[in-house]
């Protein structure tokens, strides 16, 4: 069965919902948990002349992505701890949240990713893309999707 399994979160109520049966689903297998949160990169628009307008600094957001990513896994290990499951956090900077998603379980040597689907379907499915969907095919270790 499985020993290690690796929650990603970006902190919605499906997230959290996904998060709590992750948590049940380990402690019913003897699993522990890693959490896992991806940090957008710094956003970078240029306007007109190639002038750059963003009243945040790349040092800000930065600070804001982290303490975002340790509210959201605080949230998942808080949940762990009243249900006796071990839950370790991650989180990385990225742009490409399923690749993220891939490597960290791969460098925590988690046996599962358990996450969530958001359930978009037709044309918003098709322009929003979806990153379940893109784990599923990308990733070499076992996904559960809870929806």
């Amino acid at each position: 069965m499985f020993k290690h399994i690796l929650v990603p979160t970006d902190g919605s109520q499906l997230s959290q919902d996904t998060a709590r049966r992750a948590i049940s689903f380990a402690k019913e297998t003897g699993a522990r948990i890693t959490a896992f949160f991806a940090k957008p990169e710094y956003p970078v628009t240029y306007y007109g002349e190639g002038a750059l307008i963003d009243p945040t600094t790349p040092e800000k957001f930065a600070e804001l992505a982290e303490q975002q990513a340790e509210q959201t896994l605080d949230f998942v290990v808080e949940l762990g701890a009243t249900e006796g499951v071990q839950v370790a956090k991650r989180s990385l900077t990225s742009d490409i949240p399923y690749q993220a998603i891939i490597d960290a379980a791969t460098e925590a040597g988690c046996d599962l990713i358990f996450m969530a689907s958001h359930g978009r379907r037709g044309i918003t499915a098709l322009l929003l893309g979806s990153e379940t969907n893109k784990v599923l095919t990308h990733s070499k270790i076992p996904v559960l999707v809870y929806r």
